[in-house]
């Protein structure tokens, strides 16, 4: 799995912070920039996350590549609606050169179950490539490609949704791909926005755990 922060809105903290004071001044724009420092921002941004007013956190967004997930972990994010989503089409992208799959570890663990696993993804691969040779159209013969097949996607997400998501997402009872994905993401956007993901995570960091059937182990 490869995933990479391609772009974010422009000191993203400030612009959710300018939009958070600008709601209760009489101020013009250019002159609450210009009073912000660093630590007035903080404070500020602190105070919007904790009493839950989280639509100015909407202004900031951020863009990532990932590559090398399923297309098992494509249906669980996309039940995400705001969001913007760009997937390798298996309907035009021919994989003449092999079909790469995303392998479980609780699969991998067993050097039997291993054997059978990639021996079907083999027979699988073997198949899909008669039915392009013979001219059936890459939009029926992906029809028989698995869940395991790998694809790349381009997702992006406003810094209110992307919480959310991580609340639901990086939880110890999430699935494990969607979570390794989502722990990853959480990493890249605390590099570039600190405050704004301070206590992002699930939702035992903040307010306990909400699911019915708690894990019982504490987040890392």
């Amino acid at each position: 799995m490869k995933v990479k922060l391609l772009k974010f809105t422009q000191d993203p903290e400030k612009v959710c912070a300018i939009a958070g004071r600008l709601c209760y001044s009489f101020s013009g724009i250019d002159e609450i920039s210009e009073k912000f420092t660093k630590e007035k921002i903080k404070e500020l941004l602190d105070k919007i996350i904790a009493s839950g007013h989280h639509s100015v956190l909407e202004h900031a967004s951020f863009t990532f590549g990932v590559e090398g997930v399923s297309r098992a972990l494509l249906a669980q994010l996309t039940r995400h609606r705001i969001a913007s989503f760009s997937v390798q089409s298996q309907r035009y992208v021919k994989f003449k050169n092999g079909v790469e799959f995303v392998t479980p570890g609780t699969i991998k663990k067993d050097k039997n179950l291993l054997k059978k696993y990639e021996e079907f993804l083999k027979n699988t691969e073997k198949l899909y490539k008669e039915y392009l040779d013979a001219g059936i159209p890459a939009e029926d013969a992906r029809y028989i490609l698995p869940n395991a097949s790998s694809t790349k996607i381009i997702i992006t997400m406003n810094a209110r949704e992307l919480r959310h998501f991580f609340a639901l997402r990086c939880c110890n009872r999430a699935q494990w791909e969607i979570r390794e994905m989502a722990c990853r993401m959480l990493n890249l956007v605390k590099q570039e926005a600190s405050i704004l993901f301070s206590d992002a995570g699930p939702d035992c960091l903040r307010n306990g755990c909400r699911e019915s059937f708690p894990c019982g182990t504490p987040w890392k």
